[in-house]
């Protein structure tokens, strides 16, 4: 039976992705097709758990689910680094005025970092309110491996200063940082781009057949770039499908119960800082109803795929197209926000766990002295946190590090990271459309820019 039960699965896995495929044959919207992966993988992962767990092979069928699951996860991280570059740099070379450069720079940089310290608060709050500050958690073998995992990563950040953190953001070896080979290799590129793109408007002038060529080199580079993305995003149905199916396979539902309260106090949490959000729409007049309705399916892709990154061409389609945002404003905030003062991964969860086991070492956490400094460096550690997986574990080790708290707690909440990652990372790439969407509105004067093809992601 042990085979045939692996038979079983894989065959009904097959069948369910050639089901999503015939729903892409007959054009039905992707949106719909996404919605319908998430569902479908749902339903799947519930019903193998169900009925095949006991199985002696149930991990072999796993492994083949997640082949597939972190084949799409991979394809993802791919286009990260070639999408930051490619899209800071092209903003400078569509921007025809130069002068509003360093106050969109500023608005997108203050809104980010703005709304991290402010999840920090809503994080602690979180905490307060649902009393779990001083909580313990149950440690099984998964949470032992895990810690003894993180304890190896500390020692790169155990002991560093402030000071000494932020200079390893400035990149050393651009085309290291392009390998990805630092924590902070995402914020290292978005310098480097940075520059390049000020040295480029610097030369216009001067050097003008040069310019437009490094400026045609660029876009043509940006819209394979894109048609790349284009042909990876139309496989999301089927990685959403298996991702989703392989957390229902294989959540251990005994942790989900043992840490509920957590679970319940982090969507909270979540969901008041995307409240603070609409609020901060409502202030440049955009309606809650307004913004919801047209990024609706931008946030679900985050919130399935769990990749901030993954999600930026989705992320400055929808500024564009639908909240109309000069292009320049869009690539910066949407790029920004992959590495800066994400409010899920860099504000509210290490915020969190830090108020959690702070008493758990004598720490009164209604000080004033504990609030401003966890406030402060939540912020300062939001500067560089990749918007990828593991983002959220890099950020609360710095954190707790910083804070000379114990750092078993990350361990002890991995059982149900899938679970609040989800929301965590919608509520990141909401925090850069709202960066972008409220410094558009800010600006007195928009910032022109050369039109652009629009590039359709999914069909």
């Amino acid at each position: 039976m042990t085979i045939l039960s692996v038979l079983i699965i894989l065959l009904g896995f097959i069948g369910s992705l050639v089901w999503l495929f015939r729903l892409q044959v007959k054009h039905i919207s992707f949106n719909k097709r996404v919605l319908f992966g998430l569902l479908g993988g749902v339903v799947f992962g519930l019903l193998i758990r169900l009925l095949f767990q006991k199985t002696t092979h149930f991990s072999t069928s796993i492994s083949w689910i997640s082949l597939v699951a972190d084949a799409y996860v991979a394809l993802l991280q791919m286009l990260v680094m070639p999408l930051v570059f490619i899209s800071i740099v092209g903003a400078f070379t569509k921007l025809e005025v130069s002068k509003n450069l360093g106050k969109l720079a500023r608005n997108v940089i203050a809104i980010l970092l703005g709304t991290a310290a402010i999840s920090a608060v809503v994080g602690y709050l979180a905490v307060v309110a649902f009393r779990l500050n001083g909580a313990v958690f149950t440690e099984g073998v998964a949470e032992k491996t895990r810690i003894a995992a993180l304890a190896e990563k500390q020692v790169q950040v155990k002991g560093v200063p402030i000071t000494e953190q932020l200079l390893n953001l400035i990149p050393r070896n651009v085309f290291a940082d392009l390998a990805g080979t630092r924590p902070t290799s995402t914020i290292a590129v978005v310098i480097f781009a940075v520059f390049l793109g000020i040295a480029f408007l610097g030369i216009q002038k001067k050097y003008r057949s040069e310019a437009k060529t490094f400026a045609e080199l660029i876009q043509s580079f940006e819209k394979i770039i894109l048609r790349v993305t284009t042909l990876v995003l139309r496989l999301t149905p089927f990685g959403i499908f298996a991702l989703m199916a392989r957390v229902m396979a294989t959540s251990d539902f005994a942790a989900l119960v043992n840490l509920g309260r957590f679970i319940i106090a982090s969507y909270a949490a979540i969901l008041l800082m995307f409240a603070l959000h609409l609020v901060l729409l409502i202030w440049v007049k955009v309606s809650p109803r307004e913004y919801l309705s047209k990024s609706w399916s931008t946030l679900l892709f985050a919130f399935t795929s769990r990749t901030s990154a993954g999600t930026l061409p989705m992320n400055v389609e929808t500024q564009v197209e639908k909240f109309k945002v000069n292009e320049a404003v869009a690539n910066f905030s949407a790029s920004f926000g992959l590495s800066i003062g994400q409010n899920g991964c860099a504000g509210i969860y290490p915020a969190m766990l830090a108020t959690i086991v702070a008493p758990t070492v004598g720490i009164n956490i209604f000080s004033i002295q504990f609030i401003v400094s966890l406030i402060a460096i939540v912020t300062i550690s939001s500067l560089g946190v990749a918007g990828v997986g593991g983002g959220a574990t890099f950020a609360s080790l710095i954190v707790l590090s910083s804070m000379n708290l114990p750092i078993a707690i990350v361990g002890l909440v991995i059982s149900v990271e899938p679970v609040i990652d989800m929301a965590r990372t919608a509520l990141n790439v909401s925090d850069a459309m709202v960066a972008g969407i409220v410094t558009d509105r800010l600006l007195k004067k928009p910032i022109q820019s050369k039109p652009v093809k629009n590039v359709e992601f999914a069909k």
